[in-house]
């Protein structure tokens, strides 16, 4: 992981809070670790330390942030409640709520998914070492869902090579900006890091590695579409670029798509509904899925409202 990020305040980003625009853009850091480092200088507006929090970015101010190196941890286990929907010798599979983060980060220590591993589960994967115990892939901190969690290496390197073949199932529910006139499609744009600004990703040709969604609209609401989208590649951020880089980003999605967002969501309406896969030791094909959480479940229902389709008991 880069270290140091630089990048240019756009339109959007003009009258925020220094610290509340860095704590959208590096979500894997809470606010409070980041307004410490403010304090202690290593954030710089215009090629000088800014100490003062509550400053409020200009368009056009050169940002600048360098993260202290990690710290050598022992992650300590907690018992925090975790939905695990299966679970074996060789893996688990966890429905991830919205809000946590998947394992420990600068200022994210603890109270994340693999301190609640640790606790529930006797063993985990090494090869990701301490830090991510058992952690074959993940989600973003505001995105809800379903995981798959290795409880040893061989299980690990397994559901791993399943990840580069592309063979597990993974889909999402989402709710985007705008109507989709299409009833379904296929993205298929390389991703990388945003050349312009360096915490973010983007739909790119330098240095950049091949990403495919395909997505199926589910229902419309004039303003909002519900989609289903299927993840054939794993990028970071894959659906939430790719579908701002379509004109329709996901809605809550302060990051790639507006900073004034019409509905008072915590991050973006996302989802982790679908997650199939080969089981690593007897290689039976498993399948589970998991409905969206409640508040998503109440933006669908009052978008339906608004939109004059009632209250249908629709599945999502």
């Amino acid at each position: 992981m880069d270290r140091r990020y630089e990048w240019s305040a756009e339109e959007g980003d003009s009258g925020q809070r220094l610290d509340s625009l860095l704590a959208q853009l590096l979500s894997d850091c809470s606010r409070s670790f980041l307004q410490k480092l403010i304090a202690r200088g290593a954030v710089c507006v215009n090629g000088a330390p800014l100490t003062e929090k509550k400053y409020r970015v200009k368009e056009a101010d050169l940002l600048c942030i360098e993260l202290p190196e990690p710290e050598t941890l022992c992650v300590e286990p907690e018992p925090l409640p975790l939905e695990i929907v299966y679970e074996d010798d060789d893996v688990a599979v966890v429905n991830k709520p919205k809000g946590m983060v998947v394992h420990p980060a600068p200022g994210n220590y603890t109270g994340t998914m693999v301190n609640a591993l640790l606790y529930h589960c006797k063993s985990l994967s090494s090869i990701n070492g301490v830090i991510r115990p058992g952690i074959v892939h993940r989600i973003d901190k505001d995105t809800s869902g379903l995981l798959m969690v290795a409880k040893n290496d061989i299980a690990h390197r397994a559901l791993a090579q399943q990840l580069a073949e592309h063979s597990i199932a993974r889909m999402y529910q989402a709710v985007v900006f705008h109507n989709i006139k299409e009833d379904s499609g296929t993205i298929d744009a390389p991703i990388g890091r945003d050349p312009n600004n360096r915490l973010r990703m983007a739909v790119t040709e330098k240095n950049s590695k091949p990403a495919i969604t395909h997505y199926q609209v589910e229902e419309r609401f004039g303003r909002f579409t519900r989609i289903t989208a299927r993840l054939e590649t794993g990028r970071t951020h894959q659906i939430r670029v790719h579908m701002a880089h379509r004109g329709h980003p996901l809605l809550g999605d302060a990051v790639y798509g507006p900073k004034k967002q019409p509905a008072a969501l915590q991050g973006q309406a996302l989802h982790a509904q679908l997650l199939g896969f080969c089981h690593p030791k007897t290689g039976d094909h498993m399948e589970f899925t998991a409905q969206p959480p409640e508040e998503f479940q109440k933006l669908v229902q009052k978008l339906r409202r608004e939109s004059g389709q009632g209250e249908e008991n629709k599945q999502l």
